[in-house]
């Protein structure tokens, strides 16, 4: 069966050693791994990160952090820079904690969370940004070889980034960049808003995947939205798909009028039991429509 994770900050961000009593609480809800942010310098200490995963029985997949300054598809020749440079910090940070990839927006240029509206861009920018981004990907691809390391590059819905939006526009980049260690991440929250058809979406992808984090159309816990799972899991099946899949379930339990959704929002109670239900369904739906894996 696929390994099954959840993503650090559906607890706290940042994370924190403090909070690595968190790792035994997922474990015993019946994940395989955490899905962790890759620290800045200083944040963690990586070896003891690293042993502390692996007394709770946990493995390890990371999840990049771009932002403007660190960003292959800048405007600004030291920004792309400082993203090439940023690649080869997160697979050196993927070594030192045992993890075999580090998926992401890698292409960076992000947008609300940067407080950046989109905006057109003539043709001559946007191939520029387009060549800056595979020669980028090619670079950390390179860096990442041999060190055993994959990285994967998500695309996410047109509020977030102007780069990578939808799976098609990621198999292109895929073809272009040609890296047997650059692959997709792909996430259902944005590929609900941007793909024709998931489950199709998925079969397109099937030879670029090495990441899929099952996420609900609200971002809530799995099984609480209006997606559905049986194509998208029995896809995964067909197209035999057997990495990993991450959760990213995000509390909404405020709805009064004029409580942003998209701010991040700590836990007031154990949520342990909303925890093991959200892994119980996938694993449920992975045994009923995928179990030949």
């Amino acid at each position: 069966m696929n390994p099954i994770g959840i993503i650090s900050m559906q607890y706290n961000r940042p994370f924190t050693s403090a909070d690595f009593g968190q790792f035994a609480r997922w474990k015993a809800a019946g994940y395989d791994f955490a899905e962790l942010l890759v620290p800045e310098p200083g944040e963690l200490d990586l070896a003891v990160t690293r042993r502390a995963l692996s007394d709770a029985g946990l493995g390890v997949v990371l999840a990049a952090r771009v932002n403007m300054d660190r960003n292959l598809t800048s405007d600004e020749a030291p920004k792309r820079q400082a993203g090439r440079d940023y690649l080869r910090y997160c697979v050196q940070t993927a070594q030192a904690l045992g993890a075999k990839t580090v998926g992401g927006p890698l292409y960076g240029n992000p947008l609300v969370f940067a407080a950046r509206a989109p905006h057109p861009v003539s043709e001559s920018l946007r191939q520029a940004r387009l060549d800056w981004c595979v020669e980028g990907l090619k670079e950390g691809g390179e860096a990442a070889a041999p060190c055993g390391v994959q990285l994967g590059v998500e695309p996410l819905n047109r509020f977030e980034t102007d780069i990578l939006n939808t799976t098609r526009q990621g198999v292109a980049l895929m073809k272009m960049v040609a890296h047997r260690n650059v692959g997709l991440v792909l996430d259902t929250f944005h590929m609900n808003m941007e793909d024709d058809d998931i489950a199709g979406a998925l079969r397109d992808a099937a030879d670029w995947m090495i990441h899929f984090q099952a996420n609900e159309n609200h971002r809530g816990y799995l099984g609480t939205g209006h997606i559905d799972w049986n194509p998208i899991v029995r896809m995964l099946g067909d197209i035999g798909y057997t990495g990993t899949i991450s959760l990213e379930p995000f509390r909404r339990r405020d709805e009064r009028i004029g409580i942003p959704f998209a701010q991040w929002k700590a836990p007031v109670k154990d949520e342990s039991e909303e925890l093991t239900a959200a892994c119980g369904f996938i694993k449920n739906l992975i045994t009923l429509n995928g179990g030949r894996r």
